[in-house]
């Protein structure tokens, strides 16, 4: 945690020039907050492409900067590249398209707490400002199909709209069960609801078992992975919606499917996972039982990690599949959980608040 000694100076300092202090100040944290961001996205794609090469048994990226380095070479690569821009295609909406899909990746990060009260807007509707900005990024998809004026984009647009609506009322009732635990919106609330002397037991995986599963898988399906990447289905529609993009506009659809990815991980380590609480919390072990944001750090690069096991492991799901698992497995036995999570409370099995 940054130190108050350190930030409360530097505050009031800029503060004191009026409203353009003030509107500094509220850009420096956006950026604080967006350039790790991307340049951890960028680690991220490296992390992916060499953890994917131990799993299959080769080395993944060796030659730029030893591998390190490839992911960067790749942006130049796509900066530099031309966005063609085809014929028939609608011209504005097509170049507004990337942008719809990347702006909400990045303005969820508003509310996402690093560590107790580090955080951009410590919001009282967290989750409600989380569930509407995670919802937004498809529209992005859908116009970039639309607007791309081909089959394959348009029906990789189509497969988008139907996957993300079927998931994202499972990742919906979800964060229900987590808002009855913690009987807060707010998320450092909810990772607060998580502590206790009973270390990673107290965390909410434990009484959401069934919510923890299903809303990291639905954040899997939301971010269009494998094995629910049918949107992109490259043997299937040639990459969906991104077919006729190539450069930065390919670039931005790429950095914020990656962002999101990311995204879903600190989520779940925040509303699951007891965000950067100990799990040796109580415990009286020394160093492991101080709580920081390096516990959620950590959190956060197993989950990531698990995306790319994903992608590594398992074959790609029929698209007739995807439907049933979120329509006829994720959504009732969510409905079921949130009965389950609410009569806990009742009884007080399960004392939820902070």
């Amino acid at each position: 945690m940054l130190s108050t000694h350190v930030i409360d100076p530097f505050r009031d300092w800029m503060l004191s020039f009026g409203n353009i202090g003030a509107l500094l100040w509220i850009v420096l944290k956006i950026l604080l907050i967006a350039m790790p961001v991307i340049i951890t996205v960028a680690f991220y794609v490296v992390w992916e492409r060499k953890l994917i090469g131990w799993m299959h048994v080769r080395h993944g990226p060796m030659y730029v900067g030893r591998g390190i380095l490839q992911a960067f070479a790749d942006v130049f690569k796509l900066l530099f590249k031309e966005v063609i821009q085809p014929t028939k295609a609608e011209p504005f909406l097509f170049k507004f398209a990337p942008l719809i899909a990347l702006a909400p990746a990045f303005a969820a990060w508003a509310v996402v707490p690093f560590d107790y009260q580090v955080v951009l807007s410590n919001a009282n509707a967290g989750l409600l400002y989380l569930l509407a900005m995670t919802s937004l990024g498809v529209y992005g998809i859908i116009l970039a199909g639309w607007a791309s004026n081909s089959k394959y984009a348009f029906l990789g647009a189509m497969r988008a709209a139907a996957q993300v609506v079927s998931y994202e009322i499972a990742m919906g009732f979800a964060m229900v069960g987590v808002m009855v635990g913690a009987g807060s919106l707010n998320l450092t609330d909810i990772v607060m609801a998580q502590a206790g002397n009973a270390g990673a037991f107290e965390w909410f995986w434990f009484p959401m078992l069934p919510l923890f599963v299903i809303y990291f898988i639905s954040g899997v399906a939301e971010t269009n992975r494998a094995p629910f990447d049918v949107v992109e289905g490259e043997s299937e529609i040639v990459a969906g919606h991104m077919v006729e993009y190539s450069g930065s506009a390919f670039a931005l659809f790429f950095l914020a499917e990656y962002a999101n990815m990311i995204l879903i991980s600190f989520l779940v380590s925040i509303f699951f996972v007891g965000g950067w609480l100990s799990p040796f919390q109580g415990l009286g072990i020394p160093l492991l039982s101080a709580n920081g944001w390096w516990w959620l750090l950590a959190k956060v690069f197993f989950f990531a990690s698990c995306f790319i096991w994903f992608r590594a492991s398992f074959p790609r799901y029929r698209y007739d599949q995807i439907m049933r698992l979120g329509w006829k497995v994720f959504i009732p036995l969510t409905i079921a959980w949130i009965c389950v999570v609410a009569l806990m409370a009742y009884f007080k099995i399960f004392e939820p608040g902070v």
